[in-house]
């Protein structure tokens, strides 16, 4: 099953950008992270690592496997039983400054049993976020 959601936020593309990929600072504008640390130095690049705390779940480490700098970057994390790919697409749309982000968590029931009564997709994708002024 895969679950998704998209926000639409007055500000531009490259604002979002800097904000979605400092991923330390996630817990300031979202209440479905607790705390993120990056595993690793430097800007967010494929292969950059962070341990994610969200609350109920157990922490878990994410992997970038995928980014294309202004766009999007997709990460995966591993755990007994789960595969949980989480992609963060960025676009601008047709009224000028105002960026969309698509955040998109999908289990992978090929690494195991999953029933999502307590996946780490449902709590990402369903939630909003905060507004940052």
């Amino acid at each position: 099953m895969e679950r998704s959601t998209t926000v639409e936020i007055d500000a531009a593309p490259d604002r979002v950008w800097e904000v979605m990929t400092d991923v330390e600072r996630w817990p300031e504008w979202t209440e479905t992270v607790t705390s993120v640390t990056r595993l690793d130095e430097g800007p967010l690049n494929a292969g950059s690592r962070a341990r994610v705390e969200q609350p109920k779940l157990p922490p878990a480490e994410y992997v970038v496997t995928e980014l294309l700098r202004g766009r999007s970057f997709t990460w995966v994390a591993r755990s007994p039983g789960v595969r949980t790919t989480a992609r963060h697409d960025l676009e601008a749309l047709p009224d000028g400054g105002t960026g969309s982000v698509w955040v998109s968590c999908r289990p992978d029931r090929s690494a195991g049993s999953w029933d999502g009564s307590s996946s780490r997709d449902s709590r990402i994708a369903t939630s909003r976020p905060r507004r940052q002024d």
